[in-house]
């Protein structure tokens, strides 16, 4: 064979492997394009210049003011031109002819990395506290040009493409780099891809096709469409206030955002997050709520789950409009004066083809053992806790409600389903940890870890537990072996208080404990009251329809029940709809009942809730001490013959407020109780008064002090107590 056949034949195969190549990238399962695409060295003199362009027709390098025309392979997408070295520099300008326009950009293979080495080691440790800022879609300046990069972790995939709808979603145009130390893919794209829809499309290790949305994009699609959407964090972020302690007045507002009040005019549409503000916002400062609690805003497909099956879950749901609204909407919360905090949803997620589930063709975010990986009550799947970068995404994402927005908390979803592996689960259908027992550790530290974190960022954030069991040292700190919450909802209280408003008052004698059993701890942890959605849902009715008797026997067990856990050690939670008895259950896919408030006896119970929050805010006794013994002493806590309660709260230095509860509906007259010694005690709350909707029985205002002794006491007081009443008298 001559020099000249060999020569031949080696371009051949050159070429022939290069068409090849091109296939691969047209099919979008090339392994490392970074490898071929962009510019390489052939010699110390000459480089050649590699881009696959889909329906390009002409495609020229730009250098020095002059457009080198690239040469296309065959009929493929490949162009390809070979340069002098110094020629080009990097990173390169293209001019792209498509026949109908013409584009100019940037050549994405002939940018560096801009991936942070050190924040993937971090991220592989799981204890990257701020991954959001590193992975998903980003605008930055890199090498002196404003693009977006795209950063993702898929270890398992073959290949990674970046698709939306600025490449027609063409799996082809844009393969990502492969970082196989830390498996994450990554590419900078150099234009401004704000406000752009966008998904990621893997090639799994068993060459099936999957599209996924972004893990960590900071915005998403209206459901029932599921791409992500390129946007920027909030600039200016609302701080957070020192208003969230266990010894400061905290009083909850729970909200589902899109069924609160609707937009009537606009065919009954949901109110938009500026809407919301200009509603929302006066409506609870004139209730007197310290806090807004809203339900899970992390973006969710579908809407009966109200937000606990989240797929987006550093996107604020687009259903009331995007990230900057949504931050606007909290600074004015803030603004206002009043907390908010967050359902946050960390022990599950759903299984939409779009989410995290088998994210790369494995299971990736959960475990791969259903045992331990799938939720049978929810048919979700659970989140692998001992995996390090779940770790980092879940810890990051705490962190990022937090920190770029300013929320002043985090309540915490089913906390007892992560702590337990056998929870909902029969024998043999979970695996013990490696100790043989039945507890979460890899759920448990990372819990300890985002709480010491969080808090070791911003000491007046909070993070409440809703935790079902009687698992110990909830709110203990972490580093005292503790879980770490600043507070915890006490559903013990909840179950206990409610099936004893259930009973007829004919019967409640026999359940006198219910109402007392939740003093016997109630100092064990940093407690919140609950009323929340959970109770009214579900066929289990509204809190008025829980109420027995006819309708004022409903209206003043409500009204009674109120001033008990208003006054009870805790802070307070109370769900939409509450706080003027609504009727029906509520339904999230409707607005609650505003016309009842046009109805005196539910503008009542609105008033009460008004007034039981300006009494609970003024006095500190009935908040100061509320996870301590000394802020509260039982009067008679035993009085079941005629079911009345009555109770001492105090504070360190403020006046003690004397508390009776009579839930019967029949008038005691003259009805004597011990109390500390004290000038007098003004009635400074009935929930029988007539502006709440009550009977108007007539009781004395202005409580004398006699020198006579009772319940233990040297002192005590005469007075009438109305039918199904809760009074606070203020020591003078």
């Amino acid at each position: 064979m001559s020099v000249a056949n060999f020569v031949s034949l080696s371009q051949l195969n050159e070429e022939q492997h290069t068409l090849e190549k091109a296939y691969s990238l047209q099919r979008a399962d090339f392994i490392n394009a970074f490898s071929f695409l962009g510019k390489h060295t052939i010699n110390s003199e000459l480089a050649i210049i590699r881009c696959f362009v889909p329906g390009a027709q002409k495609v020229a390098v730009r250098a020095n003011k002059q457009n080198l025309a690239m040469e296309q392979l065959q009929d493929t997408a490949l162009f390809q031109l070979v340069v002098s070295n110094s020629k080009v520099a990097e990173p390169i300008e293209l001019n792209i002819d498509y026949g109908n326009c013409q584009v100019q950009g940037y050549l994405p293979y002939s940018f560096s990395s801009s991936l942070d080495v050190d924040a993937m080691y971090l991220f592989n440790q799981g204890t990257l506290a701020h991954a959001y800022r590193h992975f998903g879609a980003h605008v930055i300046t890199h090498q002196g040009v404003k693009g977006t990069r795209f950063t993702v972790w898929a270890p398992n995939a073959k290949a990674v493409s970046v698709i939306g709808d600025f490449n027609h979603w063409d799996a082809s145009c844009y393969p990502m780099r492969f970082h196989p130390a830390s498996g994450v893919w990554e590419i900078f794209i150099g234009e401004d891809l704000s406000d752009k829809n966008y998904k990621y499309s893997l090639l799994t290790e068993h060459d099936q096709r999957i599209e996924k949305a972004d893990p960590f994009a900071l915005q998403m699609q209206l459901p029932p469409h599921t791409a992500s959407r390129v946007a920027r964090l909030p600039t200016n972020p609302a701080s957070i206030s020192p208003i969230n302690k266990f010894n400061q007045a905290i009083s909850i507002y729970e909200v589902h955002l899109g069924s609160w009040r609707r937009n009537v005019e606009e065919g009954n549409g949901y109110l938009t997050y500026q809407q919301l503000a200009e509603q929302l916002i006066p409506y609870v400062l004139d209730l007197g709520f310290t806090h807004i609690q809203l339900m899970p805003i992390s973006e969710f497909p579908f809407d009966g789950s109200w937000g606990y099956q989240p797929v987006g879950l550093y996107a604020p749901t687009s259903r009331f409009g995007d990230i900057n609204q949504f931050a606007e909407f909290i600074r004015q919360i803030k603004a206002a004066g009043l907390g908010v905090l967050i359902d946050w949803v960390p022990g599950h997620f759903p299984n939409d083809p779009h989410g995290l589930a088998m994210f790369d063709g494995t299971h990736l975010y959960e475990h791969a053992d259903k045992r331990q990986g799938y939720h049978p009550d929810w048919n979700t799947h659970i989140y692998n806790y001992d995996r390090a970068e779940v770790r980092s995404f879940l810890m990051s994402n705490a962190t990022y409600w937090l920190t770029e927005f300013g929320i002043d908390g985090l309540r915490v979803d089913a906390v007892a389903s992560m702590l337990y592996l056998d929870y909902s689960r029969e024998e043999g259908q979970w695996v013990p940890n490696c100790y043989g027992g039945r507890e979460n550790l890899g759920a448990i530290s990372l819990l300890q870890h985002i709480n010491a974190k969080v808090y070791g960022e911003n000491p007046n954030i909070v993070t409440i537990a809703e935790e079902s069991t009687a698992w110990p040292g909830v709110t203990k700190p972490s580093d005292q072996s503790g879980l770490g919450f600043g507070f915890k909802w006490n559903m013990g209280w909840m179950n206990d208080s409610l099936e004893y408003m259930k009973k007829d008052p004919i019967y409640r004698r026999h359940h006198h404990n219910e109402m007392t059993f939740s003093l016997v701890y109630a100092f064990s942890e940093n407690y919140i009251l609950p009323l929340s959605h959970d109770e009214v849902v579900h066929g289990k009715g509204s809190l008025i329809n829980k109420m027995p008797g006819d309708d004022w026997q409903k209206f003043a067990n409500l009204r009674a029940f109120y001033g008990f856990m208003w006054a009870h050690p805790g802070k307070k939670l109370l769900f939409m709809g509450g706080e003027f008895a609504q009727y029906d259950e509520w339904d999230h896919d409707i607005s609650l009942d505003w016309h009842l408030l046009n109805e005196a006896k539910h503008q009542g119970v609105s008033n009460l809730i008004k007034a039981l929050n300006t009494l609970y805010k003024t006095h500190p006794s009935l908040y100061q001490l509320d996870n301590s013994g000394e802020g509260f002493d039982w009067i008679d806590g035993g009085n079941a013959e005629q079911s009345v309660f009555s109770f001492i709260r105090k504070s360190s230095d403020q006046p003690n407020v004397i508390v009776i509860c009579n839930f019967t509906p029949t008038v005691c007259e003259n009805f004597k109780l011990g109390v500390p010694k004290a000038k007098g005690y003004q009635l400074e709350l009935n929930t029988d008064d007539i502006q709440f909707g009550g009977s108007g029985v007539l009781v004395e205002s202005d409580v004398t002090v006699l020198n006579e002794e009772n319940h233990g006491f040297d002192h005590s007081i005469s007075l009438t107590l109305a039918p199904l009443a809760t009074y606070y008298l203020v020591e003078k």
